[in-house]
């Protein structure tokens, strides 16, 4: 029986051996073109059920390929804009619609406006990149540089 307590060492001079590791992972293969257009185009297409669509291709496929880090990081930043938006809105109109009601439905309104125009502008953008374009949103804060 060994005791576990006891380092393993070399049976020869007696010294501890060092532990194996493995060797370090190669980088991760560039995408081909086709691919880094299907990843960026859908950065932009995930937008339509949220920001984490995005945030999770920008994080894992940003060093990649160029294009689907400058269009996930477009995507990205107006998901993030767009968030934002949601979050005042839904403050204005707990606030608002305590004091007032209609103006909590107003608001109501205005946050289901805000849903058409970030699924709008998010199957744009994918359709764009799709087609071999880049695609700016026209109302999102660049966070992310």
């Amino acid at each position: 029986m060994t005791d576990s307590s006891v380092p393993p060492s070399d049976p020869v001079n007696g010294a501890p051996q060092q532990p194996y590791s493995p060797p370090p992972a190669a980088p991760a293969a560039p995408l081909s073109a086709a691919d880094d257009k299907l990843w960026a185009s859908l950065a932009h297409f995930g937008g339509v059920i949220g920001p984490l669509p995005s945030l999770l291709i920008f994080l894992i496929l940003k060093d990649r390929g160029a294009l689907v880090r400058e269009e996930s990081k477009e995507a990205l930043n107006f998901q993030i804009s767009a968030t934002i938006a949601y979050v005042a809105l839904w403050i204005l109109s707990a606030i608002l619609g305590a004091i007032f009601w209609p103006l909590g439905i107003l608001i109501g309104f205005l946050q289901f406006a805000l849903w058409i125009v970030v699924v709008i502008f998010s199957i744009l953008g994918g359709v764009r990149v799709q087609q071999g374009g880049s695609y700016r949103y026209p109302f999102a804060y660049r966070f992310i540089k």
